[in-house]
């Protein structure tokens, strides 16, 4: 209301208007309806509380046949990386592990191709014991049991052992560029590959 047409009677009678309504609303709610909405809330009190009773059933899990895992721009060479495949490819996890730590302890030699001088082993030339990449290619390889376990593979050995070039970053400067590479490790049921061949 603007203050030309302000008419506190107006006002007032729209306030009792107003209070008479909500009086009328309260005389309507009897005891019988209060009864009823009473009942009403136990109903789905109930109803909630069997809900909660009835066990839950647990999604049953797909069993897979293959695990992978995939090493992005691992600062690691390509070359040497190739040369850790190879020695890791066609072994269980708990095998390359094992051989990877071997490899780290200087107690046996990664074989690779090229003038790299003679060490001493069984069926090997030339090898190099690269401990920066075993490292990461243990971290992989328990990533990958940790997969397997969860998709079910049981009896596994490692079918794929690929690395790729990753993009190379600069260094600092621009002088120097970085090594970077790609590894994707996947293991398969070993009945599985049995079959294929």
């Amino acid at each position: 209301m603007t203050e030309k047409n302000y008419n506190p009677e107006q006002k007032q009678m729209k306030t009792m208007n107003k209070q008479e309504t909500a009086s009328n609303q309260k005389i309507e709610t009897s005891p019988i309806k209060e009864e009823k909405k009473i009942e009403e809330s136990k109903k789905t009190e109930e109803t909630k509380v069997e809900e909660k009773k009835k066990p839950i059933q647990k999604k049953e899990k797909i069993k897979k046949d293959e695990a992978v895992v995939n090493g992005v721009s691992l600062p690691i060479s390509t070359k040497t990386s190739v040369a850790v495949c190879k020695f890791i490819r066609r072994k269980t996890i708990e095998k390359a592990i094992a051989d990877l730590e071997e490899v780290a302890q200087f107690k046996r030699a990664i074989p690779m191709t090229g003038e790299i001088p003679h060490r001493k082993g069984k069926g090997i030339m030339s090898g190099r014991y690269p401990i920066k990449a075993i490292g990461y290619f243990i971290k992989m390889l328990k990533n990958l049991q940790a997969n397997a376990i969860v998709n079910g593979v049981e009896d596994g050995i490692i079918a794929e052992a690929i690395p790729n070039r990753a993009s190379l970053p600069y260094g600092r400067g621009g002088a120097i560029r970085r090594k970077r590479t790609h590894v994707k490790i996947k293991i398969v049921e070993r009945k599985i590959k049995e079959k294929k061949k």
